[in-house]
This record gives C-alpha cells, structure tokens and sequence, in this order.
C-alpha cells in the first residue's frame, strides 16, 4: 500500500505530450496502490486511449484496445457519495454490473466541466500539470461511436 502521507503523482508520457496525476491515496488506497503497481510493472506502456468521447472524457489503460480487457484482478475503493467528476479529475472505468468503487486497469480522465456520473467510479486523482495535453487528447474523438479518429498511445508511465 501507498504511505497516505507521502504524495504520489503518475507522470504519463502521450504521443501527445504528458500530463501528470497526483494519486488520491486517501480516498482510494487500494486503487491508487494497484495502479502504482502496474506502472512500475510497465502494464500501461504502448497502451492507447481507446475511448475519446469529447467534452466527455478520454479513457485508457485496456492491454487489448478493446474497452473490455483489465489486468485479471480487480480492487475496490468505494467513492466517497459525495464524489463529483469534475474536468481532470481521474477515475477507473468499471462493468455495469460490477459493484460501486470496483477498478481493473481502465481509468478515464474527465475532459468536460462536469461529467455528470453517480459516484460510482473510484477516484484515482486529479490531473496537476498539463491539461492542455489532456484536452488535446479529448479532440480525436467521434462522439457518435466514441472511438478515436487518431492513435493515442501511452509511451510510459512513471510514479514519483
């Protein structure tokens, strides 16, 4: 597990430019833990977003591309109720039918003022530096088939 005290920030290298997250330890210690985990696992490295939904939010972290693969476990950190997914806020994607606060590998980056969701996705963080790359990333979209018009690739995630 991730020290509470010590602040941890995912610094995350695009084709796109990079963009850093500081991690949300309090609030989702298992969550944060994992996904740390998997960075320094190189998990995410060549990965790409493959759902860009603009003014919406920008998601990745999927190994096959395909919105439906995750690392073969999953963890949960229910949010807290009064969670708002707010533009740059960070959170893991999860299943319909998967429990409130459940993660996997998939996390989505919120590119509009407001998303709009329950809380039901556990928080990962927020975004600190670079926004403007996460926005440049949220354009490629088609936001009938929320797909990408463009190839956006995750080069490298490092935790610091």
């Amino acid at each position: 597990m991730l020290d509470k005290k010590t602040p941890h920030t995912v610094n995350v290298l695009t084709n796109y430019g990079a963009f850093d997250i500081r991690l949300d330890v309090a609030d989702s210690p298992c969550t944060t833990s994992s996904f740390a985990a998997l960075v320094r696992q190189r998990f995410f490295d060549g990965t790409h977003f493959h759902r860009i939904v603009p003014g919406f939010v920008i998601q990745g972290g999927d190994p096959t591309g395909t919105g439906r693969g995750g690392p073969g476990y999953t963890v949960v950190d229910v949010p807290p109720k009064n969670s708002l997914y707010t533009e740059g806020v960070v959170a893991m994607a999860k299943g319909q039918a998967e429990p409130p606060g459940t993660a996997g590998s998939q996390f989505f980056v919120v590119t509009g003022v407001n998303a709009g969701l329950p809380p039901d996705y556990a928080i990962l963080g927020v975004v600190t530096k670079g926004l403007k790359v996460v926005e440049k990333i949220g354009k490629p979209g088609n936001p009938t088939t929320e797909q990408p018009t463009k190839r956006v690739v995750v080069l490298h995630m490092v935790v610091t």
